[in-house]
């Protein structure tokens, strides 16, 4: 019995519709820069080309809201985006943030969500930079 449940929930997961992307969109880095050491807290601005914003919940087509990756690999691109430290939502619409990291090197990378916190089809995500924290 309890393999038919994790059966059923699997084919259910699989079956969520993803909102449309578009080839062309892209989500970036305005600040920091790649590779960029910084004192104190960082001021995090994201951009996003030929694609809009909305706050989560509101249902847009070809628009989505932030969420900041901090010293993680991309989530699953089928399901809902983790909240957690390392996946910070910004599902009021919010295109800049500062926050406060640990010294030390890490990790940074921004993936689009839907009206639902799930990545678009195909998937909008940044590169991945590196920032150290003196």
């Amino acid at each position: 019995m309890r393999y038919l449940f994790i059966f059923l929930l699997s084919c259910s997961l699989h079956a969520i519709e993803l909102s449309p992307g578009t080839d062309n969109a892209s989500v970036y880095f305005i600040t920091p820069n790649d590779g960029e050491s910084i004192s104190g807290k960082i001021k995090v601005r994201f951009g996003l080309e030929n694609f809009g914003v909305a706050p989560a919940g509101t249902q847009i087509m070809h628009t989505g809201h932030h969420h900041l990756i901090i010293d993680a690999d991309l989530p699953s691109l089928n399901l809902p985006i983790p909240a957690d430290k390392n996946h910070v939502h910004f599902g009021k619409g919010q295109t800049e943030v500062e926050i406060e990291l640990a010294k030390g090197e890490h990790t940074l990378q921004l993936l689009l969500g839907d009206f639902r916190h799930i990545p678009h089809d195909p998937p909008i995500f940044s590169k991945k930079i590196t920032v150290k924290v003196n």
